[in-house]
């Protein structure tokens, strides 16, 4: 298995390191809540929380953040994993997320009926993780809140339409609707995502920026689409065609890194990735992200994480 096998070529390097969002569902909960009522919800390391206001209103509260009001068709992530409280209203009392009894329907989908006996508000809330380098990259350079609010812009239809969809099926629950629920809210994030990145003034520098730089784009998502190939400089200006030299000058500038640099780190994020989740051996490793040889690979593993890469799996053998 090679690591870039399965990204599609295009002249899009964006929309190509869009295509490697991969997702994984860690929990999915469809919460009803009657005022007066407040979740506190801790922090979840590694992962990115969100949450769908489908009926109702409520507050949200991140540390360092503005309160902020979510009305019904709010759709708000929580990119970083950071705790934060979401209330009937700011002055209502919240309880710890895992004090909360819930119905648990599956291993990923809970439902959560919580509060007193006034007005009710609906949430489906998730936590999820990216499982590529490219996601954990990408949510580096997002804001700590991340709101968008349906009902203030008719150019967002498509998430109006999409709340009312989940809403639905989280009202319902028919056969196989976890399974809608969970795809379409996969789907909102990566909009919401493509939404900050249309108009955020920070996507337009850094790393986003240079996706989408003609040549520097198309060096990146080169380097994304085959990590093992036996990249030089030389080869990544041709592939682009341009001087090495003004190539080398072009990606550092928008990159903020070399492109040897930029290809190494990318190379070790991916190894640090197979490590924690499979058992293949070292040397297919070194041989899969483009090292002759397992020693190779060793080197630059300690180099980039200071310990061996054998140390990483071990921690995540534990961990699990």
């Amino acid at each position: 298995m090679r690591t870039g096998a399965n990204i599609p070529s295009s002249t899009d390097p964006l929309g190509e390191t869009l295509h490697l969002l991969r997702l994984t569902g860690t929990l999915y909960c469809r919460s009803e809540l009657t005022a007066p009522w407040g979740v506190d919800l801790p922090p979840f390391e590694d992962c990115m929380m969100f949450h769908i206001v489908t009926k109702g209103h409520c507050w949200l509260e991140v540390k360092g953040e503005e309160s902020r009001f979510l009305q019904q068709g709010s759709l708000v992530l929580i990119p970083h994993g950071d705790g934060h409280c979401v209330r009937s209203r700011p002055e209502d009392m919240a309880v710890p997320l895992f004090d909360i009894p819930v119905e648990k329907v599956s291993d990923r989908y809970e439902i959560m009926h919580y509060g007193g006996a006034g007005e009710s508000t609906h949430l489906t809330c998730c936590v999820v993780r990216f499982d590529h380098v490219a996601g954990q990259k990408l949510i580096s350079l997002l804001p700590k809140v991340l709101h968008i609010n349906s009902l203030m812009d008719d150019e967002d239809s498509w998430l109006q339409s999409t709340l009312r969809f989940i809403a639905r099926e989280a009202r319902e629950l028919r056969p196989g609707g976890e399974t809608v629920i969970t795809h379409l809210a996969d789907i909102l994030i990566i909009q919401a995502i493509r939404s900050w990145i249309d108009s955020a003034p920070k996507a337009e520098q850094g790393w986003l920026a240079a996706l989408r730089d003609i040549q520097v784009g198309k060096a990146l998502a080169a380097i994304h689409r085959e990590p093992e190939k036996e990249w030089t400089l030389a080869s990544l200006a041709k592939e682009v065609g341009m001087s090495r030299s003004g190539f080398s000058a072009r990606f550092t500038n928008l990159v903020g890194e070399s492109a040897m640099r930029y290809l190494t780190q990318w190379r070790m994020q991916l190894a640090r990735g197979q490590l924690q989740k499979t058992s293949d051996s070292l040397s297919i490793l070194a041989d899969r992200l483009g090292y002759q040889s397992e020693a190779a690979f060793c080197r630059a593993f300690k180099r980039e994480f200071g310990v061996p890469p054998g140390s990483v799996r071990n921690s995540a053998k534990e961990a699990g």
